[in-house]
């Protein structure tokens, strides 16, 4: 994911904290946490994935 997005991700988040959200942020606040999760979630897949057990006997 582009650190401009994590950029925005941490500024909507903080944003939300002081002020309310209008209904395009919080639109683009919802995409953007989907975003980054898929890439989490893809990354983590990628890991188990590459994963290889021995067998020690």
């Amino acid at each position: 994911m582009e650190k401009y997005k994590l950029l925005r991700i941490s500024e909507l988040s903080r944003k939300s904290r002081v002020t309310a959200l209008s209904e395009a942020e919080l639109e683009e606040q919802k995409a953007l946490r989907e975003e980054y999760l898929a890439a989490v979630r893809n990354n983590f897949r990628a890991v188990l994935d590459s994963i290889e057990f021995t067998d020690k006997k």
